[in-house]
């Protein structure tokens, strides 16, 4: 009679709308079915979308808890609480801060044997959100960060404490996720795009992406570039306004939302990121996996990705003229320099963020951490 699989719960605010978070997330789901664990992600809110019905087909259970007030929400606080009595996740795995903290305090209703959670951003939030971490920085068996600049971050303002800390870096499919001859032929066909030089850009139109910066050296650039924008987001509407105030009406392309940009960063020559800060972004190691050479700002998070003059170029964070200057010393790099880069980002991504390579430290940790609680109990001081 075969054992019965371990149970994995990942824990993350919503699957609704895809960001970097959520996108690693899903790839762990798939990619812990596929290796034999029993797996459920819990959200907290809303229905999970299409992305509900990929976990289905990936073996992987998905349950809300329709949480409609936040953590305020105490029906969502008793859902989880009797789910975990009655499903007895063996792991509960929270990512992003609002999971982390109803993982943590529902540990002390409702025992679970391993609880870990995952900081995603270097930014380290309000007050509020510092003073949650240290208040509760007791009750996880292991904090985990995906790069170092995050850890750092978190260390320097004492929301976790050294001997609890791992780094766990993201992963990325990189059979999924590779250069693909005729998916750029048909994309830039479709958009009638020859020659030019085209720059992708991916991510929500929040203040951190700093697309503000983007666009302004955008026109310091040569005018044969265009640029494409994937995304949604609050400020999408007042970049349309200064993209047409700076006369890149004709040179920028707003995609809205994507559910594949793969085929944008197979399609495109460069891809830029203007964040003013990072954790460890997807959408370079997605650009990377497909030799799609970088310019980014260099922030903690970005540095990990891209190394300076190798498999990218990095610039000072809100300096449109020297992100142009890098943008346009891509641009004028003589097609095998350009080839050359797109190969050493790859070959960099394959050497340290493939999701195979990720998922064995997961499991490492997850029997590590399993072996030290071999039944659920309650988190003590």
């Amino acid at each position: 009679m075969s054992p019965v699989p371990l149970h994995i719960a990942l824990l993350i605010p919503t699957i609704d709308r895809i960001g970097g978070a959520e996108r690693q997330v899903m790839l762990l789901a798939r990619g812990l079915a596929l290796r034999g664990w029993r797996v459920t992600v819990v959200a907290l809110s809303g229905n999970g979308g299409s992305a509900a019905g990929e976990l289905a087909e990936a073996g992987a259970a998905f349950l809300s808890l329709e949480m409609r007030k936040g953590l305020a929400d105490p029906r969502g606080w008793i859902r989880l609480n009797r789910w975990q009595r009655s499903a007895r996740a063996d792991v509960l795995h929270a990512h992003l801060p609002h999971a982390a903290w109803l993982a943590r305090w529902s540990r002390l209703a409702a025992p679970v044997r391993v609880q870990i959670d995952t900081i995603h951003t270097s930014a380290t939030g309000t007050v509020g959100r510092r003073v949650g971490y240290r208040w509760s920085r007791w009750l996880p068996d292991r904090v985990t960060a995906v790069g170092q600049g995050v850890a750092d971050a978190y260390l320097a303002q004492r929301m976790v404490s050294s001997k609890q800390l791992t780094v766990v870096p993201n992963g990325v499919d990189l059979d999924a996720w590779r250069p693909d001859a005729a998916a750029r032929a048909a994309v830039r066909h479709e958009l009638g795009i020859g020659d030019e030089f085209l720059w992708f850009a991916a991510g929500r139109f929040d203040a951190v992406k700093d697309y503000g910066t983007l666009l302004h050296a955008l026109t310091l650039t040569p005018g044969a570039a265009s640029l494409a924008i994937a995304g949604t987001g609050p400020l999408q509407s007042k970049m349309r306004q200064l993209a047409d105030s700076l006369g890149l009406g004709g040179r920028v392309r707003f995609l809205g939302f994507q559910p594949d940009v793969r085929r944008w960063m197979q399609a495109a020559d460069g891809f830029v990121q203007a964040s003013l800060w990072e954790g460890l972004p997807m959408g370079l190691l997605e650009a990377g996996a497909c030799a799609l050479p970088a310019v980014a700002t260099d922030v903690p998070g970005t540095r990990e990705v891209v190394i300076d003059g190798e498999t990218g170029w990095l610039a000072p964070v809100a300096d449109p003229a020297a992100l142009a200057a890098r943008m346009t010393q891509l641009m004028r790099a003589s097609p095998d320099d350009h080839v050359a880069m797109g190969l050493r980002a790859r070959q960099f991504v394959a050497d340290r963020f493939s999701l195979s390579a990720v998922l064995d430290r997961w499991e490492a940790l997850y029997a590590e951490l399993l072996a030290l609680n071999p039944s659920p109990r309650r988190r003590s001081r």
